[in-house]
């Protein structure tokens, strides 16, 4: 084996309920997955197949860290999510066998750069940087897939206690077994993969001092503070 010329990097992790950490291979989210905030977004979400962008594994933030404001933008925005963690990979999924997949959940915020989203929009432009940037996922604690359902649940987000966003889990078009089967025929999902499903309506700005904490009743929460 070659010797490495630089110092590989360190792998990214989050703590779990179990007392371990999930290493971090990939994060992918799928955009849209809430009708009103396709429609808060001006689409149509009865005429979208599931489509889906990425954000670097090294963009993860623990919950209760203080995450820093970007740079490059003044419309930094939230969007809350249920996070799907997998613990076995595949390619080419079935429906029916992509909970199988599943290790545990925890709850995400998309942090976004919104004027970068909407002026790549503008230009016909990929908008990887709006959305892939340093510190762009918080994470809570993943919990254990077992109890959890993924198909029910309020979903909320405050900031400084004030409540921004209100969902729940059943309203999502593309269930996370559709989302995961979706998604394994586009790549081959592997054990580390983290997913983000998509946020409800209601998302906005947020400035320099602002704290957020991101709850889904049985999965838990998420906060940080924006410094």
């Amino acid at each position: 084996m070659t010797d490495l010329v630089v110092p590989a990097p360190r792998l990214p992790s989050v703590p779990t309920a179990a007392g371990g950490r999930f290493p971090v291979r990939r994060i992918h989210c799928v955009g849209r997955n809430y009708a009103a905030h396709a429609r808060e977004m001006g689409h149509d979400p009865d005429r979208e197949p599931p489509f889906f962008f990425g954000k670097p594994a090294d963009a993860v933030v623990a919950d209760g860290h203080d995450t820093p404001y970007p740079t490059l933008t003044a419309q930094l925005e939230y969007e809350v999510e249920l996070v799907v963690a997998l613990g076995a990979g595949g390619q080419e999924v079935a429906v029916a066998d992509a909970l199988e997949l599943v290790w545990g959940y925890a709850v995400g915020i998309d942090l976004t750069r919104r004027d970068l989203q909407a002026e790549a929009k503008r230009l016909g432009r990929p908008w990887d940087l709006a959305k892939g940037f340093d510190a762009s996922a918080p994470i809570g604690v993943v919990v254990p897939a077992a109890g959890v359902d993924p198909t029910s649940g309020a979903v909320t987000l405050h900031v400084d206690g004030e409540l921004r966003q209100s969902g729940d889990l059943a309203d999502q078009i593309w269930s996370v077994a559709e989302t995961i089967a979706a998604l394994s025929r586009a790549v081959r999902l592997e054990p580390g993969d983290l997913l983000f499903t998509g946020t409800p309506d209601g998302v906005g700005p947020v400035t320099r001092g602002s704290v957020l904490r991101g709850a889904i009743d049985g999965v838990g929460t998420v906060e940080t503070r924006i410094v």
